[in-house]
This record gives structure tokens, sequence and C-alpha cells, in this order.
């Protein structure tokens, strides 16, 4: 009787840790490192441009980790512009997520302002201009690191035409430039990369390239190499001539950016002085400006100097901005 006893207990024991074991082991198989890993690269390249004979090679981007979420946001109109923001800005968040951080930005400005006593349509103001908050954090993510991967560009092509001078093919070429580049940029190219293991074709990988990375130098470079896969020619030459154009062209703007800085630091100046002043001459007399907003003629010249101040602004900005 004692040995069943023990042997019910062995099994039991062996039992309980076989169900641990394969209960591990299917969770890593869907929720561990390498799972995430290949999800996000599928996922990831599935955010570029994508035709009719590739779309079912690709796995969509998911927008929610929750399936009912996930039908809705799909019914929205340009959701996946949206998406492309966040996968352009190099931040890992989805769609739910960026709009869950919207949502509570906008109500905590709208809570801010209801404990300052303030009316409602102000608290309106307040929770649409706090709502707007992840919005610049993300375009500011994107604009930086569109201007990284635009000043690594140079470098890249150097690499992929020295692979080609080394004898290897155009889809090896791009592996050396995933492998050996430099970040983000070697990201972008590991992903055309994979899009042609995947059975993507070259044109539509590199279409795809162009479409998550929106530089003009980077569209010059797809536009030359597929035009040189159907004319044919020397693309090692053809990089070559491309790089030393996208190094003068960056060399040119830092210059123009280096003259024009006094020009834009006057156009700040000039631009954020007044709401300075008023905000000064609130604090030393709070009712001195109050007949700005309270009598009828005083938001009429509030908001012709506003419209005036935006005109005035929008025309430094064009005398500053200088393309190159």
């Amino acid at each position: 009787m004692d040995y069943l006893y023990y042997l019910f207990i062995a099994f039991a024991f062996l039992a309980i840790v076989l169900l641990l074991e394969g209960s591990y082991l299917t969770w890593r198989s869907r929720q561990g490192p390498e799972a995430k890993r290949l999800k996000k690269r599928l996922q990831e390249i599935s955010a570029g441009w994508n035709d009719a004979t590739t779309a079912s090679l690709l796995k969509e981007r998911l927008l929610s980790n929750s399936p009912p979420l996930q039908k809705l946001l799909m019914q929205f109109p340009r959701i996946h512009s949206l998406d492309r923001l966040l996968l352009q800005s190099g931040m890992p968040l989805m769609v739910t997520q960026f709009l869950s951080y919207s949502a509570m930005a906008g109500v905590g400005g709208m809570a801010f302002a209801a404990l300052l006593g303030q009316a409602l349509p102000i608290m309106l103001l307040c929770g649409v201009g706090g709502s707007l908050i992840p919005y610049f954090f993300v375009a500011r993510a994107k604009a930086k690191r569109l201007i990284t991967i635009e000043q690594q560009l140079p470098e890249i092509i150097d690499l992929l035409s020295r692979a080609l001078k080394a004898g290897h093919a155009l889809p090896g070429a791009l592996q050396m430039a995933a492998t050996e580049g430099t970040e983000p940029a070697a990201t972008e190219f590991r992903m055309v990369f994979d899009e042609i293991n995947f059975g993507v074709p070259m044109q539509n990988a590199l279409m795809n390239l162009a479409v998550r990375v929106p530089i003009n130098d980077l569209r010059y470079f797809v536009i030359a190499v597929l035009i040189q896969r159907e004319s044919g020619g020397n693309l090692a030459e053809l990089l070559d001539k491309i790089s030393n154009l996208i190094r003068a062209r960056l060399t040119l703007l830092g210059r123009i950016r280096v003259l024009s800085a006094e020009g834009r630091l006057s156009a700040w100046i000039l631009s954020c002085l007044p709401f300075a002043v008023a905000f000064v001459i609130n604090i030393a007399n709070p009712g001195f400006l109050s007949v700005l907003w309270t009598d009828p003629t005083g938001i009429k010249m509030v908001t012709v100097a506003l419209v005036m101040m935006a005109l005035g602004i929008y025309v430094m900005s064009r005398i500053i901005k200088i393309r190159v």
C-alpha cells in the first residue's frame, strides 16, 4: 500500500512538471522573444507599399492586441497612415496605445483647465491641445529618425557599391548593408532583404522602402536601381554617383543652415515675444489685460493681432526655409 502511495505521488509530480513545461513551451512559441521578433519583422515589412501579388505573402500589422478593437479600427479611413507614422517614428507603439495616450493627455488637459476654474470652451481647447501632445512627440521622433537615415544614406550606398564591385548580387549587397550598416538605416535595408527572401519581387520591395522612408534621396536611389534593372548598365558606378550627389547636397544644406541660423533665431524670438510679454504683464498686474477678452473691441483686436502674427510667422518660415 505504501508503494502505491509513493508511486502515485511520483506520477503526480511528473504530471505537474510536464504540464508546467508544456504550458511554458506553448507560451514561448506564441509570446516568447523569438516569436515576438518574427512577428515584429513580419509586421514591419507589411507596413510598406503592397499590391495584389504580394499582399498574400505578408502579415498585416496589428493595430491592437484585441481582435474586436482590431476589427473596429480597420473600419476607420486612413488608419494605416497613422500606423505607418508610428512605424516611421521608430517608437514601439500600436495604434491603440497611441490613441489611449492621446485620450489620457486630452482628459488631463481638461482636468487641469477645470482645476484652474476655466470656462467650458477653454476646457475643450485644453483637451484638444493635450490630445495632440503624443502626436507631436511621434512626429518629432519621425523627423529625427528620417534625418538620421538621410545622413547615413551615402555610407549605405557606398557599402552597396563596394559589395557589387566585389562580385555580390544586389540581394547579397542588401544583406551586407543590413548587417554591416549603422542603425536605423540598416533596419530598413534589412526589411528589404527579408521581403525578397519571402518571395516579394525586387521592384515591390524597393517601393516598400521608398514608402516607409519618405526621403527624396532614397527615392532617387530606388528609381535609379529600378531603371538600371530594366535598361542595364554598371550599377556600382551609378551608386557611386548617387552617393557623391547626396553628399554634395547634404554639405550645401549644412552651409545654408549655418547661414540662416540667425534668421531662424530672429523668427523664434519675434514669434514668442508677444506671448512672453503678455504672460509677464499678467503676472505683474493680473487685471491689466482682462479688457482684451472681456470687451468686444479687445476681442477684435486680439483676433486681428493673432491673424497678423500667423501671416508674419508664415512669411518668415518661407524666407528662412531654403530647399536644396
